[in-house]
């Protein structure tokens, strides 16, 4: 049988496969999340995610300037408090962690841009992400908790603010709470569409951040939904959201090719810490080339439709990849 075409003719040779490659991933299409924590000369490593640190502010500078010149140009800060109370309370605090960190990022580092989550569950006594009314979250008297964190996170000169709380409305909250106090330039990455996912466990040892008493499948996606997703997404548009964000990210490549081909906002995917933490325990063991793995994880991300992926892997795709 005579063939007209031979796929493989154009994956002969390395050279040729570059060439036809449909989809690139690029040190400038990361994100890098990073643990803020009190004090000075703080470096803890978080047992569950091999080569994840929580640092004070002074030691957190000189990691993100690290990324910053492989080329990696964003990061996200999470941050952990000298102490918790029901309201989280410390959250909006210009002398919070996260407000310490931004500070002098901006003062170092003035071309990185900062993005902070907003939420209150690394905060608060009982680990939920809002206030808590009668032994349930209250959703709209999170909303001005919320949207007071996001204002002291613009003060200490955030870029960016990302609530990642699930509450409704909360897009809108910090908008209108923003552009009251003169800062309509600080864009919002909302978590849009983030799932109450097993994939987050080790990230909740890592901020301290697990819930006391039940679950947070009130606030959180069901993983089962793909339709809700849109809906949530459309929400945050309309309330003036500049980036729309899926989490996790590997587990629901589907969602985020839904996203990108349904909207023209920017889309973001967040390769979280169960991801990383998998694909780093397998590849202690030998079962996986942690290289390969990752750099695969990372195309895949990026070729389901993700404009940015936030991952742990920042630093260590990017020494790789060539900008």
């Amino acid at each position: 049988m005579d063939l007209v075409y031979r796929p493989r003719r154009l994956r002969r040779t390395e050279t040729l496969r570059r060439m036809v490659r449909e989809t690139v991933v690029r040190p400038q299409d990361f994100i890098y999340p990073l643990f803020a924590a009190p004090g000075k000369g703080v470096r803890q490593e978080v047992a569950a995610m091999p080569g994840v640190f929580r640092l004070s502010p002074e030691l957190l500078v000189k990691e993100a300037e690290s990324a910053l010149k492989l080329r990696v140009p964003a990061v996200l800060l999470f941050g952990l408090p000298r102490q918790k109370d029901d309201t989280g309370s410390e959250a909006a605090s210009p002398r919070g962690t996260v407000q310490q960190a931004v500070r002098l990022l901006k003062k170092n580092l003035p071309e990185l841009m900062v993005i902070t989550d907003v939420c209150l569950c690394a905060y608060t006594s009982h680990g939920h992400c809002g206030l808590l009314h009668g032994g349930r979250v209250d959703n709209d008297a999170t909303l001005e908790a919320l949207a007071q964190v996001a204002v002291s996170h613009a003060e200490a000169g955030a870029d960016l603010v990302a609530p990642s709380d699930m509450m409704d409305g909360r897009v809108g909250a910090l908008r209108e709470a923003l552009d009251e106090r003169g800062f309509e330039m600080v864009a919002i990455l909302s978590y849009a569409v983030k799932y109450a996912s097993a994939f987050y466990g080790p990230f909740r040892e890592a901020a301290d951040s697990a819930p006391a008493f039940g679950d947070r499948r009130s606030y959180q996606m069901d993983p089962a939904n793909a339709r809700e997703a849109v809906r949530e997404a459309a929400l945050d548009v309309e309330e003036g959201a500049d980036i729309l964000m899926v989490k996790p990210a590997g587990p629901y490549l589907d969602i985020i090719a839904q996203l990108a081909g349904e909207f023209d906002l920017p889309i973001a995917a967040y390769q979280v810490s169960g991801e990383y933490s998998m694909l780093k325990a397998a590849a202690a063991q030998g079962w996986l080339d942690e290289t390969a793995a990752m750099l695969e994880s990372l195309l895949a991300i990026k070729r389901a439709g993700a404009d940015l992926i936030l991952t742990y892997f920042a630093k260590e795709a990017a020494a790789l990849l060539k900008g």
